[in-house]
């Protein structure tokens, strides 16, 4: 019982220490406050389940990172309103992989992380929105430089012909 108690309250000082950062990540990668309180939750609540698995080779913060791109990449995935969501919010932004912090743009990389392939989509979160260097990025995802670079570069070409599909299609 009081490897129990010690176990309930490493975690809840791990929420207080990395609750915020979650939530902003969270928050980010989904788009609004309910989602990524939703989330942050929903990332405690695994990173309870999975605390006995974990193997402190990476940082806790890095552990929870990843646990937190994962699930909110999922959720991206499965909203049954995407394309609903495109139509209402996007208009014809002109541009072919936009990767900016404007709104439009944002919301179009939101949906093309929504339907990419889950490992070139966490390498577009981990260099594209959060700024990692290849170097970086590869050390979270656990795979080489030179994967990263094949990753992103399959993704960005996805993407473009993406939208070049969907404006064909208007």
């Amino acid at each position: 019982m009081r490897d129990s108690n010690n176990a309930d309250e490493q975690l809840s000082g791990w929420f207080e220490k990395y609750g915020p950062s979650v939530y902003r990540r969270a928050r980010y990668l989904l788009g609004n406050d309910d989602d990524a309180r939703e989330a942050t939750q929903e990332v405690f609540i695994r990173a309870m389940k999975a605390q006995r698995t974990f193997e402190a080779r990476a940082g806790v913060h890095t552990w929870l990172y990843r646990i937190t791109t994962n699930y909110c990449l999922n959720v991206l995935r499965d909203r049954k309103r995407r394309k609903e969501l495109w139509e209402e919010n996007m208009s014809d932004s002109g541009q072919a992989v936009p990767f900016t912090q404007n709104v439009e743009s944002v919301m179009l990389l939101r949906r093309l992380l929504s339907e990419a392939e889950a490992q070139q989509a966490r390498v577009a979160v981990y260099v594209l929105v959060d700024g990692m260097s290849h170097s970086e990025a590869a050390r979270y995802m656990k795979v080489s430089r030179r994967t990263v670079g094949n990753l992103l570069e399959r993704f960005k070409k996805w993407a473009e012909a993406r939208i070049l599909e969907e404006k064909e299609g208007e």
